[in-house]
């Protein structure tokens, strides 16, 4: 890379810490989690270092580095330490929470003018609904929630609460989602949320679980005993109440807010921007002609938001990069895997149970894995750089046939121990979604759940929520040849062009090296693992 080409990093200082490289021509990203193998990780320094690593460049290179982070106060230079590795605060700017949302949902999104909604737990300045309108010329914001209004009047907060309540990490959203399929959404008749034009009122009085808790004790409601993980009847329909009362005022914040920009393309980012039940049912509007949400949306793509908004700065033009697929990690080479094959220490190997394997070089490594999984075998999937965003999208993924349920079932008793309400997600090839889902168009990144064809349902039993909707990713040949070829070969052997796909991990974050894959695959009851183009199995 040239020296004159300009470059901005961009640093996330809240959890899921991680760090982005963008110049011109290349898009590095990385979550401090998937280095130092802590789930929601704060921190970048690991991830800044693989970030210049995989680009060829040094600190000295950098032209300006970016930092948002979490709560009313925004971050300044002195916080990060930089200046310990020769960074000057001149090379360092502050951008807000929100912004970095921003410019993370329209610049890799598709539509030269959009409508962009933010919506997440918590941001700056008491931000949890902001709104812009954005274009070529730049991205500006129009309004927001009440700055007077707390944070637990907003949106995100109020899914974290409950989801706290209901027993899990308030990042764990998609777990009180999964849930809510199973419960009466009218058990409880009050509102959750006023709008007033576009601002967002929600009725709990505090964030976190003693927000609930004082609910209950205002309306009388019985949302069920603290902890409940989905084994109480009234848990579950309080997870139904939250996701259906999200989903109307998200449907009612958008339409006012679309009513006020006058653009109907919508980009959405944020944590909210995730609930992907929510998302199918705001791409049906009438008022809503597109939607775009980055898979990176959570604060996991606060790093990309703030590089791009650098390199926006540096060259005085926003930066578009419509996304095909969601790749942002460096990719290894067959040297790299073979060290880790070979229990080389230079690999980063760390063996958490030692297995025997064997190991071997496939000359098609994606008709191999189809017919393991015709076989009734569960595949890990190791391909290309890792995704960004939190769901494995066919780089870090594992597979398995989707047919039956034995496949589902052996996912979550051997290997992901798993909830056993929460749903696996179908990998489809882009041309044949529509047979099978109810899509108008394609759904790569994992972030609608559209209804799965009556017809299609009895056909992929193992992907199939209780509610008859499936977390569709379509696969575009183009862009994932080789995940593609592997979808197409097992709808040629069994007639069904869908695969059962899902996160490269075990209880930890989802695999990053050779090395992390390669000790997962011996630590869980995978059957084989597909690394590149080489097969591992067990002895």
């Amino acid at each position: 890379m040239s020296r004159k080409t300009p470059c901005a990093v961009g640093i996330n200082l809240g959890h899921d810490g991680g760090t982005a490289l963008v110049t011109p021509d290349v898009m590095i990203a990385i979550g401090e989690e998937r280095l130092n193998r802590t789930r929601y990780s704060p921190g970048w320094q690991a991830a800044l270092l693989y970030c210049l690593r995989a680009a060829g460049l040094r600190l000295d290179d950098i032209d300006l580095v970016v930092i948002s982070n979490v709560g009313r106060t925004p971050a300044v230079p002195s916080d990060t330490g930089l200046a310990h590795l020769g960074v000057e605060e001149e090379r360092i700017r502050v951008l807000d929470h929100h912004l970095s949302h921003a410019y993370t949902a329209y610049c890799l999104g598709p539509y030269d003018v959009a409508t962009v909604l933010i919506a997440d737990g918590a941001g700056n300045h008491a931000d949890t609904e902001t709104f812009y309108l954005a274009g070529p010329d730049g991205i500006e914001r129009l309004g927001g929630n009440d700055s007077n209004r707390g944070r637990h009047g907003g949106i995100g907060a109020a899914y974290e609460a409950f989801t706290e309540h209901l027993g899990w990490h308030p990042q764990e959203a998609g777990k009180t989602m999964a849930l809510a399929a199973y419960g009466d959404p009218t058990a409880y008749l009050a509102p959750l949320f006023d709008l007033h034009d576009t601002r967002v009122y929600g009725r709990l009085e505090s964030t976190h679980a003693r927000g609930v808790a004082a609910l209950a004790a205002t309306t009388g409601f019985d949302f069920g005993p603290p902890g409940s993980r989905g084994d109480h009847p009234r848990g579950i329909d309080a997870a139904a109440y939250l996701q259906d009362q999200v989903e109307q005022v998200l449907c009612a914040l958008i339409q006012a807010v679309i009513s006020v920009t006058g653009v109907s393309e919508v980009c959405m980012a944020g944590g909210v921007a995730l609930n992907c039940v929510a998302n199918d049912r705001i791409r049906r509007l009438p008022e809503v002609s597109g939607l775009f949400v980055p898979p990176p949306a959570s604060d996991r793509g606060q790093a990309l938001g703030n590089a791009l908004y650098g390199l926006h700065q540096l060259t005085g033009e926003l930066p578009r990069r419509s996304l095909t697929v969601d790749s942002f990690g460096r990719f290894y080479s067959g040297e790299e895997i073979e060290l880790a094959l070979n229990r080389d220490t230079r690999s980063g190997l760390v063996e958490r149970r030692f297995v025997p394997f064997t190991w071997r070089w496939e000359s098609d490594i994606a008709t191999c894995a189809a017919q393991m999984l015709v076989d009734g075998r569960l595949v890990g999937w190791f391909q290309g750089g890792s995704e960004l965003g939190p769901r494995a999208l066919g780089n870090r993924s594992i597979l398995a046939d989707p047919r039956g349920i034995a496949g589902r079932d052996a996912l979550n008793d051997r290997i992901k121990h798993r909830e056993p309400f929460r749903p696996f997600a179908p990998a489809v090839l882009t041309a044949d979604a529509s047979r099978w889902f109810d899509l108008d168009g394609p759904s790569p990144f994992m972030l609608l759940a559209p209804a799965v064809r009556y017809g299609a349902r009895s056909r992929i039993p193992g992907v199939v929520h209780v509610d008859g909707t499936a977390r569709v990713q379509t696969v575009d040949p183009a862009a994932s040849p080789r995940f593609a070829a592997l979808i197409e070969r097992f709808g040629a052997l069994t007639g069904v062009p869908v695969v059962l796909n899902t996160s490269f991990n075990d209880r930890e974050p989802i695999v990053e090296t050779p090395a992390d894959a390669l000790a997962t695959f011996q630590a869980s009851d995978l059957d084989a693992l597909c690394l590149g183009e080489y097969l591992v199995e067990k002895l």
